[in-house]
C-alpha cells in the first residue's frame, strides 16, 4: 500500500506495536508522538497521513503496560493534547479489551 497510515494514542496504546506489525505486512506507517505535543495539529505537521488510526487505552491499563507512576492529570494532559487527532481519526481502536493480535486484525480489516 502507498499510503502513509499514522498512528497515535497516550502511551502504552499500542502504537509502536501496531506499526511494527502493519510494517511487516508491506503498510508504510508513523508512528506519531502527538501525546508529547503541545500543538494540537502536529500530527498533521510532522506526518500528514492519509489514513490516521487512533488508538485508546484506559489510565489503568497505560500504568499496567508501560510500568509508569503516572498521576490521572498527567494522562488527562495527554489525552487533551491528543483531542484533535482523535476527532480527525479515521479509524479509533480500544485496545484496552483485546491484545495486540485483535488490535492488528482491526486495523487490516479497516485497511483491506
Amino acid at each position: 500500500m502507498d499510503k502513509l497510515i499514522g498512528i497515535v494514542g497516550p502511551c502504552g496504546a499500542g502504537k509502536t506495536t501496531l506499526a511494527n506489525h502493519l510494517k511487516s505486512f508491506g503498510y508504510r506507517v508513523k508512528h506519531i508522538a502527538q501525546e508529547h505535543s503541545y500543538v494540537p495539529y502536529m500530527w498533521q505537521k510532522l506526518t500528514n497521513p492519509d489514513i490516521l488510526i487512533y488508538l485508546e487505552v484506559s489510565y489503568e491499563n497505560t500504568l499496567l503496560r508501560r510500568n509508569l507512576t503516572w498521576s490521572q492529570a498527567e494522562f488527562d494532559e495527554q489525552l487533551r493534547r491528543l483531542a484533535h487527532a482523535r476527532q480527525n481519526a479515521d479509524l479509533i481502536i480500544d485496545t484496552n479489551l483485546i491484545d495486540a493480535q485483535g488490535v492488528l486484525q482491526k486495523a487490516l480489516d479497516f485497511l483491506t
